[in-house]
């Protein structure tokens, strides 16, 4: 016999049905009857730290589909019926259910929108309403990567500027600067296949660009990032599988971030001409892309509970132990964690200066013995003294 799609769960009040900071759970629940209260402890900007949900709404899904722990906690108002929903069934509930998967797609795109004006310092960068003004910033991204010695992704930004804003009034300086560059006023044509080439240091698409196609990495890697007063914050790192570009196919806003290859890079591209009609059709592809769209929310959450935290060694010590939880390891004593990345890395993810601050990492090495480099790789080597340093700067 079959086992059975989704299963029918009832709570009394007053019931805890999830807990902020659960460390496993693989279900997420559909209200049926009845009212749930969710709480969060640090609530993204523009969001209420405490919601009532009632029929037809979902919680839990962040954590269920990303394997992190849980970001909310979840109280029963009264009694109760939920539908649970595993997460490794999603695939099979988008198929029987379609509306439900993009009511949650939208939502979290949403979440993640009211996150995107803000870095992990808890400044905003700069936003516009105005999409002129919005295309107006690509020239100043250019002149940023121009005099950072970055000419490829410079030349893409002046480029898409004229190509947006052929008259806009910073278009004879940006042909200036192609003309210094020695590069064409005009983008190469837009690759038209769905699997796409980028060479290192290729821009895939910038931030306030308009877009309408999502990528998936099939080989090599691609940041993201965006620009403030303070310079290039970088957001991700996607690797083989990952899938970015997604929000602007979602809700037809501009890119939230830029995308720029690493390294040779291989990229499928669903254009959102295609994007609904595949959702019945490749339901574990968007089981996958829901997922991805979980662990951006957890992050997003995790950066704002990070820039509320005062000592800056406070925030190292966060930020480590937020990238030891994505990396799925088992917090415990003695475990070791390589952390991938070096201290620059680590610098620009916090928004500081990865020459200027550098003494406060080393700083923080240097109190924490179970912090250590191995080459030019940050590593831990007991990730549960990691996590106890977290909590004692979280409770100050």
């Amino acid at each position: 016999m079959a086992e059975p799609l989704f299963k029918i769960i009832n709570f009394p009040g007053q019931s805890y049905i999830i807990l902020e900071g659960e460390k496993k759970s693989s279900n997420f629940y559909i209200i049926r009857e009845g009212k749930v209260n969710v709480k969060r402890t640090n609530p993204l900007p523009g969001e209420k730290a405490s919601e009532v949900l009632g029929p037809g709404d979902f919680f839990g899904v962040i954590s269920a589909m990303s394997q992190y722990p849980q970001v909310e906690s979840a109280i029963s108002m009264g009694d109760v019926s939920l539908i649970s929903v595993s997460n490794y069934r999603f695939g099979e509930l988008i198929q029987k259910n379609t509306p439900v998967a993009m009511k949650i797609i939208r939502y979290f795109s949403v979440k993640l929108r009211q996150f995107g004006d803000f870095k992990q310092s808890g400044q905003k960068f700069i936003a516009f309403k105005d999409p002129t003004e919005s295309l107006e910033q690509i020239f100043q991204f250019g002149e940023y990567y121009f005099n950072e010695g970055n000419p490829e992704v410079a030349t893409y930004c002046f480029q898409a500027y004229l190509s947006h804003l052929p008259t806009g009034k910073s278009a004879a300086k940006a042909k200036k600067q192609l003309e210094v560059l020695d590069q064409p006023l005009t983008l190469p044509p837009p690759q038209s296949s769905s699997n796409r080439s980028f060479k290192q240091h290729d821009m895939i698409f910038c931030e306030n660009e308009p877009g309408k196609e999502l990528f998936i990495v099939q080989s090599g890697k691609v940041k993201i990032s965006k620009i403030n007063n303070d310079g290039e914050i970088v957001l991700n790192i996607m690797q083989p599988g990952d899938i970015f570009g997604e929000m602007a196919l979602i809700d037809d806003k501009p890119r939230s971030a830029s995308a720029i290859a690493l390294e040779s890079v291989e990229l499928l591209v669903i254009h959102k001409k295609n994007f609904e009609g595949m959702v019945k059709t490749q339901p574990q592809l968007m089981s996958r892309i829901i997922t991805l769209l979980s662990e951006r929310i957890w992050t997003s959450y995790k950066n704002i509970s990070n820039s509320m935290i005062q000592d800056v060694q406070g925030r190292i010590a966060d930020l480590c132990l937020t990238l030891a939880e994505k990396s799925r390891v088992k917090i415990a004593s003695r475990a070791h964690f390589s952390f991938g990345i070096g201290i620059p890395d680590i610098l620009k993810m916090l928004g500081l200066s990865e020459y200027r601050d550098q003494n406060v990492m080393m700083k923080f090495i240097t109190n924490n013995q179970f912090i250590q480099m191995e080459g030019e790789n940050l590593v831990c080597t007991d990730l549960s003294l990691l996590e106890r340093l977290v909590q004692t700067y979280h409770k100050k």
